[in-house]
């Protein structure tokens, strides 16, 4: 049975509404993870996550009714004094979670930007602290209990980038959705590239060998040669298998009335589902990143404004290398929900 009532009712029965729904801060203290500020937000009704204020502000793990929802690497929150931005140095200190940005240079493999700056895979964001950070727990003009927690990001050189990223993580009481509303511009005299992705990654047990992928009818496009050899099954997975390679898709799904694209995993023997809705207008590409290894068993769902190859291929071989001009402006929304369907 449910305790989420009306505002009024509700405050009769309780002393405090952290009784029910909250925010917490902390600060970890062992290991790679020292130091890290971590938001932590329960909504009420079984989902709970936390928030990396030091790390983009990433979320982290993720559960639902004690369930774990996101896949995560060995490697646990690495604070981002450690971070190793050369080459693929970026997984040395990827500890995944629900969510990771990627970004705002460059997305996939290292790339050297026509200034001669080498960027290391999937950029600089994920390890840059957070600034202005806010926590808000107030009921909302429609009479639901809102939970968010603001900040800022900036990625900057002298003589190169001035991004500012403005994130917004929030959440209802006792609706199992996670909202992501990013403000990104150009505070700099110059135009920058601009790449940005969001690394959504789901683990088991919701990933399982009866999961399976689903979205309205849609393109397929493997990456590689490796990806179209399993194209025929690439909404579905498997038992862990040691001998399993990394696969990478491009879907272009077709944006519904509200302008959302959506795909989703499901597991009906979990009874649970996790759907991904993007706004397509400014994140048109979304590419699923299918890895069934042993130890590395994750199913990633990725909005972006472009493909995971690298500043280098977005400009040359696909010719879609996004720019901003100094001053300007975009908007990206983005909601996980995890659902029920029984």
């Amino acid at each position: 049975m449910s305790y989420i009532g009306e505002k009024e009712e509700l405050r009769r029965r309780i002393g405090c509404m952290r009784q029910v729904a909250g925010i917490r801060e902390m600060v970890l203290n062992d290991g790679l993870a020292r130091g890290i500020r971590i938001a932590e937000i329960d909504n009420g009704s079984g989902l709970s996550f936390k928030v990396l204020l030091d790390r983009g502000m990433d979320l982290e793990e993720t559960r639902f009714k004690g369930l774990p929802i996101a896949w995560r690497t060995p490697n646990g929150p690495s604070h981002p004094a450690f971070a190793q931005r050369e080459g693929i140095g970026w997984l040395r200190t990827w500890g995944a979670g629900l969510l990771t940005g990627c970004g705002m240079l460059n997305v996939g493999v290292p790339a050297s930007v026509p200034d001669g700056e080498e960027t290391g895979l999937h950029g600089r964001v994920s390890h840059l602290p957070a600034e202005n950070c806010a926590v808000r727990e107030e009921w909302g003009e429609d009479g639901e209990y809102h939970l968010s927690v603001s900040g800022t990001v900036r990625q900057a050189r002298l003589y190169g980038e001035n991004l500012v990223l403005r994130r917004t993580v929030s959440t209802v009481m006792g609706r199992n959705v996670i909202k992501i509303d990013d403000e990104i511009v150009n505070e700099g005299f110059r135009p920058s590239p601009f790449m940005m992705l969001y690394h959504i990654n789901i683990g088991y047990p919701v990933v399982s060998p009866s999961s399976v992928l689903s979205a309205v009818e849609h393109n397929v496009v493997p990456r590689n040669d490796v990806a179209a050899a399993k194209l025929d099954v690439w909404n579905k997975c498997s038992e862990p298998d040691p001998e399993a390679a990394e696969l990478c898709f491009y879907h272009d799904i077709p944006a519904g009335d509200d302008g959302m694209s959506r795909c989703a995993i499901r597991n009906d023997e979990l009874g649970l589902e996790v759907e991904v809705a993007y706004r397509a207008a400014e994140l048109p590409y979304f590419t699923q990143w299918k890895m069934m290894g042993v130890g590395e068993y994750v199913i990633g769902l990725e909005p972006a404004n472009c493909h995971v190859e690298g500043q280098i291929a977005e400009r040359e071989k696909f010719d879609t290398l996004k720019s901003l001009r100094p001053g300007e402006k975009v908007e990206h929304s983005l909601e996980i929900s995890v659902n029920e369907p029984r």
